[in-house]
């Protein structure tokens, strides 16, 4: 076993211990990790979204905040405010919770449009711009956000641009009758003081070693098909953007490495398909249900994975 793949599966093991039952979701939040991305979690309260935050952030020793997002939540609440010290005569910058290196959006789309907009220019310049000032944010830098289902009281559907910032989509749902009979019947570890199995600086290691994952040719010319496939299919009013391609490809190279190599295959383009381009695209409906849309999105992906020959 590599250096590298025994590092992972020293992460997998210590967060398995508080996230029972889900490794396929472990290894998603791995991946937009290592791949500099976010993660977007949508399902029922209490399956255990946000311990998988801070489970991941007490197993790298990574600064950990959770926000609360709120109908009333503002978005200097997020970035941070300018307060006047009287003494100095002096505005001084007060940072927000966003200046971390792990941040839990907790149910992200109970705030509105504007206080969501806060959150842009971090996940994508991984800055803040207050009072004509450019802050860079810490590296790590990832925003790991839970959104209530689109049916909850409450709920804002999040916008294109919102969604289009999220490297992967994914569903945790319910544990298996075993997982949650263990769950039951053992003492779990509190997620957020779990012991770290890495560092930060190994973190940013791991993350230079994804960008030098290889991509051959023929993989890069699957994955354009893909994307502009999207573009072209009838069901479809909106494709992958560019930039989504460009996440798709990052993500693909990050789960070649989690998975022990410096090169990507076919599987890690087909697993991937889903969870990275499903919330990228809208299709041609009425239906009002974010829920709906993206699980109507996911099977004209998979319909479209179907139709296109794998490279060999």
């Amino acid at each position: 076993m590599s250096s590298t793949q025994e590092k992972v599966s020293r992460l997998k093991e210590n967060m398995a211990k508080v996230i029972f039952g889900k490794d396929d979701i472990i290894e998603s939040a791995i991946i937009c990790l290592l791949a500099r991305g976010h993660l977007l979690i949508e399902d029922v309260p209490g399956v255990g979204k946000s311990s998988l935050a801070h489970s991941l952030a007490s197993s790298l020793h990574l600064d950990f905040k959770r926000i609360q997002f709120t109908s009333d939540l503002l978005p200097t609440d997020i970035t941070g405010v300018s307060i006047y010290d009287q003494i100095e005569k002096m505005f001084h910058f007060q940072k927000g919770p966003i200046f971390t290196n792990i941040v839990l959006a907790d149910e992200i789309n109970r705030s509105t449009p504007r206080t969501q907009s806060a959150l842009l220019e971090a996940m994508n310049e991984r800055q803040v711009s207050a009072d004509n000032v450019t802050y860079g944010l810490e590296k790590p830098f990832m925003v790991i956000a839970t959104q209530n289902q689109a049916e909850s009281q409450g709920a804002c559907p999040l916008p294109e641009s919102q969604l289009d910032r999220f490297m992967l989509y994914v569903s945790m749902g319910y544990p298996s009758v075993e997982d949650e009979r263990r769950l039951l019947s053992t003492t779990r570890p509190d997620p957020a003081n779990i012991n770290a199995v890495l560092g930060k600086e190994e973190v940013l290691q791991l993350q230079d070693e994804v960008d030098r994952v290889k991509i051959e040719p023929i993989l890069t010319d699957y994955i354009l098909n893909i994307i502009t496939a999207t573009r072209d299919n009838s069901h479809l009013q909106i494709g992958v953007s560019p930039r989504g391609g460009l996440i798709f490809q990052q993500a693909i190279r990050a789960r070649a490495l989690v998975h022990g190599r410096n090169y990507c295959t076919p599987d890690d383009v087909k697993n991937l398909a889903i969870p990275v381009l499903c919330h990228r695209v809208i299709p041609k409906s009425n239906s009002s249900s974010q829920k709906r849309l993206f699980a109507d999105t996911a099977t004209i992906i998979e319909n479209i994975l179907e139709q296109l020959e794998v490279p060999v």
